[in-house]
Protein backbone atom coordinates (compact mmCIF):
# COMPACT_ATOMS: atom_id res chain seq x y z
CA UNK A 1 0.00 0.00 0.00
CA UNK A 2 2.76 2.30 0.81
CA UNK A 3 4.08 1.74 -2.93
CA UNK A 4 0.57 2.80 -4.08
CA UNK A 5 0.46 5.97 -2.49
CA UNK A 6 4.10 6.81 -3.14
CA UNK A 7 3.42 5.79 -6.84
CA UNK A 8 0.14 7.94 -7.17
CA UNK A 9 1.92 10.98 -5.33
CA UNK A 10 5.23 10.41 -7.69
CA UNK A 11 2.73 10.63 -10.68
CA UNK A 12 0.59 13.98 -9.60
CA UNK A 13 4.10 15.64 -9.37
CA UNK A 14 5.24 14.43 -12.35
CA UNK A 15 2.00 15.60 -14.19
CA UNK A 16 1.64 18.69 -12.44
CA UNK A 17 5.33 19.52 -13.34
CA UNK A 18 4.78 18.79 -17.15
CA UNK A 19 1.62 21.41 -16.57
CA UNK A 20 3.76 23.77 -18.70
CA UNK A 21 3.60 21.47 -21.70
CA UNK A 22 0.32 21.74 -21.69
CA UNK A 23 0.18 25.43 -21.46
CA UNK A 24 2.52 26.51 -24.25
CA UNK A 25 0.44 25.30 -27.51
CA UNK A 26 -3.41 25.32 -27.40
CA UNK A 27 -4.94 21.98 -28.68
CA UNK A 28 -8.15 20.99 -29.61
CA UNK A 29 -10.44 17.42 -30.64
CA UNK A 30 -9.23 17.71 -34.17
CA UNK A 31 -5.95 17.52 -33.08
CA UNK A 32 -6.44 14.64 -30.58
CA UNK A 33 -8.29 12.88 -33.78
CA UNK A 34 -5.12 13.43 -36.29
CA UNK A 35 -2.86 12.35 -33.76
CA UNK A 36 -4.40 9.05 -32.90
CA UNK A 37 -4.85 7.96 -36.33
CA UNK A 38 -1.24 7.45 -35.89
CA UNK A 39 -1.08 4.99 -33.50
CA UNK A 40 -2.36 0.93 -33.62
CA UNK A 41 -5.34 1.95 -31.22
CA UNK A 42 -7.07 4.41 -32.45
CA UNK A 43 -10.44 4.70 -30.00
CA UNK A 44 -8.46 4.00 -27.55
CA UNK A 45 -5.95 6.60 -27.72
CA UNK A 46 -9.01 8.68 -28.51
CA UNK A 47 -11.20 7.71 -25.61
CA UNK A 48 -8.28 8.33 -23.26
CA UNK A 49 -7.14 11.57 -24.31
CA UNK A 50 -10.88 12.49 -24.17
CA UNK A 51 -10.77 11.37 -20.64
CA UNK A 52 -8.44 13.79 -19.59
CA UNK A 53 -9.77 17.55 -19.77
CA UNK A 54 -6.24 18.38 -19.96
CA UNK A 55 -5.81 16.83 -23.59
CA UNK A 56 -7.76 19.52 -25.23
CA UNK A 57 -4.74 22.12 -24.40
CA UNK A 58 -2.04 20.15 -24.89
CA UNK A 59 -0.38 20.04 -28.21
CA UNK A 60 1.24 16.51 -29.60
CA UNK A 61 4.22 16.24 -26.95
CA UNK A 62 1.30 17.15 -24.19
CA UNK A 63 -0.83 14.23 -25.95
CA UNK A 64 2.00 11.99 -25.49
CA UNK A 65 2.72 13.29 -21.83
CA UNK A 66 -0.71 12.52 -20.85
CA UNK A 67 -0.78 9.05 -22.39
CA UNK A 68 2.21 7.97 -20.36
CA UNK A 69 0.74 9.40 -17.16
CA UNK A 70 -2.24 7.26 -18.74
CA UNK A 71 0.10 4.21 -19.14
CA UNK A 72 1.15 5.04 -15.43
CA UNK A 73 -1.92 4.40 -13.70
CA UNK A 74 -2.24 1.56 -15.71
CA UNK A 75 1.03 0.04 -14.21
CA UNK A 76 0.12 0.96 -10.79
CA UNK A 77 -3.22 -0.26 -10.61
CA UNK A 78 -2.19 -3.79 -11.94
CA UNK A 79 0.27 -3.76 -9.48
CA UNK A 80 -1.78 -3.44 -6.74
CA UNK A 81 -3.83 -6.02 -8.49
CA UNK A 82 -0.97 -8.48 -8.44
CA UNK A 83 -0.05 -7.94 -4.88
CA UNK A 84 -3.88 -8.34 -3.45
CA UNK A 85 -3.67 -11.76 -5.36
CA UNK A 86 0.02 -12.25 -3.41
CA UNK A 87 -1.76 -11.79 -0.32
CA UNK A 88 -4.91 -13.57 -0.96
CA UNK A 89 -3.45 -16.85 -2.76
CA UNK A 90 -3.33 -19.95 -1.05
CA UNK A 91 0.33 -21.78 -0.02
CA UNK A 92 1.47 -22.50 -2.97
CA UNK A 93 5.10 -21.42 -3.21
CA UNK A 94 5.25 -21.53 -7.13
CA UNK A 95 2.03 -19.20 -7.44
CA UNK A 96 3.04 -16.96 -5.04
CA UNK A 97 7.09 -16.60 -6.98
CA UNK A 98 5.78 -15.72 -10.01
CA UNK A 99 2.90 -13.19 -9.22
CA UNK A 100 6.27 -11.63 -6.80
CA UNK A 101 7.89 -11.24 -10.00
CA UNK A 102 4.49 -9.88 -11.99
CA UNK A 103 4.07 -7.48 -9.49
CA UNK A 104 7.57 -6.03 -9.25
CA UNK A 105 7.74 -6.34 -13.46
CA UNK A 106 4.82 -3.70 -13.23
CA UNK A 107 6.58 -1.68 -10.62
CA UNK A 108 9.16 -1.60 -13.33
CA UNK A 109 7.10 -0.63 -15.89
CA UNK A 110 5.85 1.81 -13.69
CA UNK A 111 9.28 3.27 -13.83
CA UNK A 112 10.24 2.98 -16.77
CA UNK A 113 7.01 5.01 -17.74
CA UNK A 114 8.34 7.63 -15.28
CA UNK A 115 11.78 7.74 -17.10
CA UNK A 116 10.37 8.78 -20.51
CA UNK A 117 8.46 11.76 -18.86
CA UNK A 118 11.91 13.76 -18.37
CA UNK A 119 12.85 12.36 -22.24
CA UNK A 120 9.65 13.95 -23.35
CA UNK A 121 9.88 17.35 -21.72
CA UNK A 122 13.54 17.73 -23.09
CA UNK A 123 12.86 16.48 -26.51
CA UNK A 124 14.77 13.26 -26.24
CA UNK A 125 12.11 11.01 -28.01
CA UNK A 126 14.31 8.28 -28.84
CA UNK A 127 15.17 7.71 -25.30
CA UNK A 128 11.17 8.22 -24.21
CA UNK A 129 10.17 5.73 -26.67
CA UNK A 130 13.27 3.30 -25.41
CA UNK A 131 11.69 3.60 -22.28
CA UNK A 132 7.81 2.95 -22.82
CA UNK A 133 8.99 0.18 -24.74
CA UNK A 134 10.87 -1.11 -21.86
CA UNK A 135 7.61 -0.88 -19.88
CA UNK A 136 5.78 -3.02 -22.67
CA UNK A 137 8.08 -5.60 -22.58
CA UNK A 138 7.79 -5.68 -18.80
CA UNK A 139 4.48 -7.61 -19.36
CA UNK A 140 5.93 -10.02 -21.14
CA UNK A 141 8.38 -11.05 -18.86
CA UNK A 142 5.23 -11.40 -16.45
CA UNK A 143 3.05 -13.79 -19.00
CA UNK A 144 6.24 -15.97 -19.53
CA UNK A 145 6.63 -16.64 -16.18
CA UNK A 146 3.06 -18.61 -15.72
CA UNK A 147 4.45 -20.75 -19.08
CA UNK A 148 7.87 -21.30 -18.00
CA UNK A 149 6.80 -23.05 -14.72
CA UNK A 150 6.88 -26.95 -14.29
CA UNK A 151 4.12 -27.99 -14.36
CA UNK A 152 3.03 -24.60 -16.62
CA UNK A 153 0.45 -22.57 -13.98
CA UNK A 154 -2.53 -20.96 -15.95
CA UNK A 155 -2.07 -17.78 -17.07
CA UNK A 156 -4.97 -15.51 -15.11
CA UNK A 157 -7.62 -14.18 -17.43
CA UNK A 158 -7.76 -11.03 -15.70
CA UNK A 159 -4.10 -10.21 -15.46
CA UNK A 160 -4.24 -11.33 -19.65
CA UNK A 161 -6.74 -8.54 -19.75
CA UNK A 162 -4.38 -6.37 -17.49
CA UNK A 163 -1.27 -7.17 -19.43
CA UNK A 164 -3.13 -6.21 -23.29
CA UNK A 165 -4.49 -2.64 -21.77
CA UNK A 166 -1.23 -1.63 -20.87
CA UNK A 167 0.24 -2.73 -24.27
CA UNK A 168 -2.28 -1.05 -25.79
CA UNK A 169 -1.96 1.97 -23.99
CA UNK A 170 1.69 1.93 -24.19
CA UNK A 171 1.09 1.39 -27.91
CA UNK A 172 -0.85 4.47 -28.52
CA UNK A 173 2.07 6.48 -26.26
CA UNK A 174 4.54 5.05 -28.51
CA UNK A 175 2.27 5.96 -31.93
CA UNK A 176 2.37 9.67 -30.38
CA UNK A 177 6.47 9.71 -29.42
CA UNK A 178 6.73 8.15 -33.02
CA UNK A 179 4.85 10.90 -34.41
CA UNK A 180 6.87 13.48 -32.24
CA UNK A 181 9.90 12.08 -34.05
CA UNK A 182 8.91 12.45 -37.58
CA UNK A 183 8.50 16.18 -36.93
CA UNK A 184 12.10 16.53 -35.55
Amino acid sequence: MGFLNFSFILLLMNLLSFQVLFDLVKGDATLIRQTCKNTKHYELCVSSLRSNSTSLKADTKGLAVIMVGISMMNATDTYSYLSSQLLSCSNDASTKKVLKLCSDKYSYAYDALQSSLPELGSDSFDYASLHVTAASDYTNVCHNAFRVRSPALAYPAELARREDALRHLCDVALGIIDLLLAQE
